[in-house]
């Protein structure tokens, strides 16, 4: 089974200078943010860091899986579905590696439907697919 993309229907453009300590920006400048190495990593913090920019996307992109699968299987995913996402980062022998978690909680869905409808989201979701077998990714139905 090949990961290449068919037909791109999309394509998101940034711009970073000065790496963990810079900045950086959207095409359209909906995204202009100060970036800072947090202070757990030796730096002064006060800016977002690239392990916040992924924990928001993946979780994101996650949610738009799960209403995906849901749209699919005609069921109503709650307009109050949360993803809390950790993405953790720490050395590994060829230098460094991030870790992700996702607890998602699914508010007055049954925790088997819950459970199976995220695992179907696994499946599909882009950052899922990108990262699979490369981190570790922990997902829980809270």
């Amino acid at each position: 089974m090949s990961n290449k993309i068919e037909k791109v229907i999309y394509q998101a453009h940034a711009k970073s200078t000065g790496g963990r300590d810079g900045t950086t920006r959207t095409s359209d400048g909906l995204l202009d943010l100060k970036l800072a190495v947090p202070k757990e990593m030796g730096g002064p913090g006060g800016g977002v860091n690239p392990e916040q920019l992924f924990a928001a996307g993946y979780s994101a992109c996650f949610i738009g899986a799960m209403k995906f699968i849901a749209g699919t299987q005609k069921i109503a995913l709650p307009a109050d579905t949360s993803i809390d996402a950790t993405v953790g980062i720490g050395q590994i022998p060829a230098g460094f590696g991030i870790e992700v978690q996702l607890a998602v909680t699914i508010p007055g869905m049954e925790r088997a439907a819950a459970e199976a409808l995220v695992a179907k989201a696994h499946a599909v979701c882009p950052y899922s697919n990108a990262t699979r077998g490369n981190i570790e990714v922990t997902i829980t139905v809270v």
